[in-house]
């Protein structure tokens, strides 16, 4: 395993806000059949998410468009939810903000149609020398196929009609759409979106490998990771000692058992911002259905110590903490005493690296919070690199999984998102009339 799962904190032996023994057990039991489910899956291509941890092939297909885009000085992905996090959770490996790894371009994600990001992206950007990747599985997410034609304008005005289909290359399922109409009338390249993968489900396949191959991510490293936390769920008989089950059960025990219906993920690793933003939107969006499911907060050791930690030992007792924990002792830039001036208030910092200091944090807010009789699980890595991302994004697909499960609910529609869509539809053309 790549990561640790510890949820003793997260029971009532150790918390007055825990979990029982007994409801976890109880709740363990009831996932049991997913099992067969999440097996049957896999071997019928009903969901063939499942297959891609295994697979090698496709990844070999892709690489040649991944060369190519790699030559750009940018690339602007352009898709909305998972189309876009699966991405940038893969890319943030390799960029932290301060710009791409040797000899790769800046990825950026545009996932929202603000015009004024929009602005800056065009006139900023040398669109000449900038690939662009719309994705859509559908074809016709009202976001991406907006933010395509405003990127396509501005890049025709720069290379011309004829030079757009060198610089764009679309991700959309193989049916007719307007995404792909759009594409072919260009003479683009059109890559296949699997109609059987999707979005929030697509880190693993060319929807989120495709821009992290680009930006120098080991695709077939990710999935390794991934598979190691999928093969023994495929092999288990019984969920008592796998992670994603026992997360799940403790998210819905706890839910029906102590009223605990927000659940917050907290990383003590900055590489590790994006992917609590795409745990959020996979969380929320497979199952908050009919009544069910629990609210997914993100937060950000050591940041929200000083904003969200006030509410969450002084407000209520209404939330499962979850921190993900690097082992950083040791690390980065030792703080001597002749660094610190000789300040004796800052005798508890001298002789410890930044490391050090992130590491007592996390620890030191985990403890804090059982102490207080609040529920919290501590997934720790020693390290953060492809095997490690695979593996946490695979727990945590396989989690949302098992907990749909239980609460009996399909954890891969959105009901609620197709009828917001409807209704922009509706108002757009409301507008047009009047």
């Amino acid at each position: 395993m790549f990561y640790s799962h510890i949820t003793d904190n997260a029971l009532e032996a150790k918390v007055k806000g825990g979990l029982s023994q007994a409801a976890l057990d109880r709740e363990l039991q009831r996932a049991t059949p997913a099992l067969d489910k999440i097996r049957r899956w896999r071997e019928d291509g009903t969901l063939p998410l499942l297959k891609l941890p295994a697979r090698r092939d496709d990844l070999e297909a892709l690489k040649p468009h991944a060369e190519r885009f790699a030559k750009f000085e940018h690339v602007v992905v352009m898709g909305s939810g998972g189309s876009s996090l699966s991405g940038k959770t893969l890319v943030a490996l390799k960029d932290q903000g301060f710009g791409p790894a040797p000899g790769r371009p800046k990825v950026h994600f545009m996932d929202n149609v603000d015009p004024a990001t929009f602005a800056a992206m065009t006139g900023r950007l040398p669109l000449d020398r900038t690939g662009f990747l719309p994705i859509s599985k559908s074809g016709g997410t009202p976001e991406t196929i907006a933010a395509t034609f405003a990127a396509l304008g501005a890049l025709e005005a720069k290379v011309g009609k004829a030079g757009i289909k060198n610089q764009v290359l679309a991700i959309t399922e193989a049916a007719d759409n307007p995404l792909r109409r759009l594409m072919t009338r260009l003479g683009c390249t059109i890559l296949e979106h699997d109609p059987k993968v999707g979005g929030r489900y697509s880190a693993l396949s060319l929807v989120g490998m495709l821009p992290a191959m680009i930006a120098g991510v080991d695709g077939a490293a990710v999935r390794e990771g991934a598979a190691s936390v999928l093969d023994p769920v495929l092999a288990a008989k019984d969920t008592k000692d796998l992670a994603p089950a026992i997360g799940a059960a403790l998210s819905v025990g706890l839910s029906q058992e102590r009223g605990t219906n927000i659940t917050v993920l907290m990383p003590y690793v900055d590489r590790l911002e994006t992917f609590a933003f795409w745990y959020r939107q996979i969380w929320a969006e497979s199952l908050g259905k009919q009544g069910k499911g629990t609210t997914p907060v993100r937060a950000m050791g050591t940041i929200d110590q000083h904003s969200q930690v006030q509410l969450y030992l002084g407000g209520p007792h209404d939330k499962l903490y979850t921190f993900v924990i690097q082992d950083t002792a040791g690390q980065g830039t030792e703080l001597a005493p002749a660094t610190l001036g000789g300040d004796k208030a800052l005798d508890y910092l001298a002789g410890h690296t930044m490391g050090d200091l992130l590491l007592a944090e996390a620890d030191a807010t985990a403890a804090t919070l059982v102490k207080d009789g609040r529920p919290v699980r501590v997934i720790r890595i020693e390290t953060i690199d492809e095997r490690v991302m695979g593996a946490l994004m695979m727990h945590y697909m396989l989690e949302t999984m098992f907990a749909a499960e239980l609460w009996g609910i399909d954890a891969f529609d959105q009901p609620a998102v197709e009828d917001g869509k409807v209704l922009t539809r509706q108002y757009l053309s409301q507008r047009r009339k009047s």
